[in-house]
């Protein structure tokens, strides 16, 4: 069971570096087309969108740099090992994405109030080679295992970006060549813009809440303190609990007050298993108790000289 645990997690994590190394290819070579491109025809739409890809390979590298620190086994030093640096990625990616976007539409703005001539004809070429790119990149970060790993979606985030980017190059050049209206470019630079800027946000509040311990948003406590006494007969009460997220595995410490047991492991193993099936809890510490502590006692910042209550900590079987 452990065995092909292990062997599904390792094959998602090589299909995850793979995934990552190929839409960096495709992006920094493409990039390079795209700040050429709109250097050449002084569009803006397509410097926005070379922008975002300049954004996105750093992005990418970083990603996957990320994937392989986590792959790094845990030690004495960081005994999680290092599964946070995917979150760590994914904070960064965000911010970087919200500074490139609000200079984006900095410049549009200006461009408002001086047009700047530009030549539709290219412009629309290299738009359409950049959707092209773009499309591929996206197509490679989503979907399967990409949807569950934040770093991935981040990542895939940044090239949606570009993806939309190209589509407004693309409008905006037609639109450039057929009526010679230059206000087309700042105007979709901006809409774009708007709309990564939206999901950039969400994804800087989604990274934040993890750094800082926040509990999972799948998970109710008040709820799962409730039905863990509903259902397992023998525990009375669920109380200091503290459920926080280390890369993609939630991780849970509680105090359960339970009816002295019969079998004490098997009680044990009963509490893990329902945290398992009903939370996709794997890793729990389980502190369990007759008589219910103190509150004071049960408080995080409290240093107290020696342990009060029996307790026993539990890592569920894989």
């Amino acid at each position: 069971m452990a065995a092909t645990h292990n062997h599904a997690h390792g094959a998602a994590e090589n299909s995850n570096n793979r995934r990552l190394l190929a839409a960096f290819a495709i992006t920094a070579l493409f990039m390079v087309v795209e700040v050429a491109g709109g250097l050449f025809t002084g569009s803006l739409a397509l410097l926005a969108d070379a922008g975002h890809m300049l954004t996105d390979a750093a992005a990418l590298l970083m990603a996957l740099l990320a994937v392989r620190f986590a792959q790094r086994k845990p030690n004495s030093s960081h005994t999680f090992g290092y599964l946070r640096l995917t979150t760590l990625a994914a904070f960064i990616n965000a911010l970087a994405l919200l500074v490139i976007t609000l200079l984006i539409v900095w410049e549009a703005v200006r461009r408002f109030y001086q047009p700047h001539p530009i030549a539709g004809w290219p412009m629309l070429i290299i738009g359409v080679g950049g959707l092209a790119a773009n499309l591929l990149s996206f197509w490679m970060l989503h979907g399967g295992e990409g949807e569950k790993n934040i770093n991935l979606r981040a990542a895939a985030l940044h090239v949606l970006g570009d993806l939309l980017g190209s589509v407004g190059a693309i409008v905006a050049a037609g639109v450039i060549v057929f009526t010679g209206w230059l206000y087309i470019d700042p105007i979709l630079s901006c809409l774009v813009s708007c709309l990564v800027l939206r999901s950039g946000w969400r994804l800087l509040q989604e990274s934040l809440h993890e750094l800082l311990e926040g509990t999972p948003s799948q998970i109710d406590i008040e709820k799962l303190k409730r039905d863990m006494c509903l259902n397992i007969p023998e525990v009375r009460n669920i109380h200091h609990v503290h459920v926080w997220q280390v890369g993609e595995r939630p991780v849970m410490t509680l105090h359960a007050q339970v009816i002295p047991p019969y079998d004490h492991d098997a009680l044990l193993h009963q509490i893990q298993h329902y945290l398992l099936d009903h939370y996709q809890i794997s890793h729990a510490t389980v502190q369990m108790e007759y008589q219910q502590c103190p509150e004071d006692d049960c408080g995080i910042t409290v240093d107290t000289a020696e342990p009060t209550h029996a307790h026993a900590h539990a890592h569920h079987p894989h």
